[in-house]
């Protein structure tokens, strides 16, 4: 177990804390219903980051019991959540946990994006937090315009914000492995979704832009990923990708401690990741 430092951190998100770093974990958890019945909220409760946001949850808020909604553990944590949930049932879905209740709560604005339920928003005092998941281009490039919209909008939004004085944590399942050191095996995916040049191509211009990989200032270690197929027993061999990120502007990086990978948890064919703030 990690030892933890006792600290007092600023209150830069409308919240203090005494005793450990300010901790943002993102997960897509294929299916929140599924993963609670795999261990999500013993995960939760012992994990216990500040903020977390999920992707693909698969779910309305009215489907869920309070377990999920409004979890509340015997060690004395609990969560205040906010969902966006596609019009079609069953279907991608994002959502933010927090500790403490953000100034406001969000989505895109955009219709297109919205009734897929692509993003939740959740607004500090300092930073805002964007949980995201990213389209699927699917095979044969099928949603690759769709994706490649969503792309652009969320550049736009990131950069009003940042613009108008906010730090952005843009977090989630980008359904992008930007380069070859970020999937097992680059040469024989370059035609596939989530590797096409066209999608490397946005992430070449998000970064190229001043938006930050903190993963990747941290760790650059090959074999590093957050997805793995459920076929051929590719987790167990480490055959997978790294779609999963926070990205932050570079106003904000001073403030990041570490960005890391939790391939030790399990419950989904992703794992979290997660960013420590100073």
């Amino acid at each position: 177990m990690k030892k933890e430092t006792t600290i007092l951190l600023e209150s830069q998100a409308g919240f203090l804390h005494y005793g450990r770093m300010k901790s943002i974990i993102s997960w897509n958890v294929n299916g929140i219903r599924a993963a609670e019945k795999k261990g999500f909220l013993e995960w939760l409760e012992t994990e216990a980051p500040d903020i977390l946001c999920l992707q693909e949850t698969k779910a309305e808020k009215g489907q869920l019991p309070p377990s999920l909604t409004e979890p509340e553990f015997k060690n004395g944590i609990k969560y205040k959540t906010w969902w966006s949930s596609a019009e079609k049932r069953g279907y991608s879905g994002t959502a933010v946990f927090s500790k403490e209740e953000p100034l406001s709560v969000e989505n895109m604005g955009i219709k297109d994006f919205d009734r897929e339920g692509r993003i939740t928003v959740a607004h500090f005092d300092k930073f805002s937090v964007i949980s995201a998941y990213f389209p699927n281009s699917q095979d044969g490039g099928a949603r690759l315009p769709y994706k490649l919209e969503f792309c652009a909008a969320i550049k736009e939004y990131c950069d009003k914000l940042v613009s108008g004085g906010k730090n952005i944590i843009l977090c989630g399942d980008y359904n992008i492995a930007h380069k070859p050191i970020d999937l097992a095996n680059p040469k024989s995916n370059e035609k596939n979704p989530g590797y096409l040049p066209e999608e490397r191509a946005w992430m070449d211009s998000f970064t190229e832009a001043g938006y930050i990989d903190t993963f990747r200032s941290f760790c650059e270690e090959p074999g590093m990923y957050s997805w793995w197929s459920y076929r051929f027993n590719a987790r167990e061999k480490n055959i997978g990708w790294r779609i999963d990120y926070h990205c932050v502007n570079p106003g904000f990086m001073k403030q990041v401690k570490n960005s890391v990978i939790l391939t030790d948890v399990f419950g989904s064919d992703h794992c979290p990741v997660k960013l420590e703030l100073k």
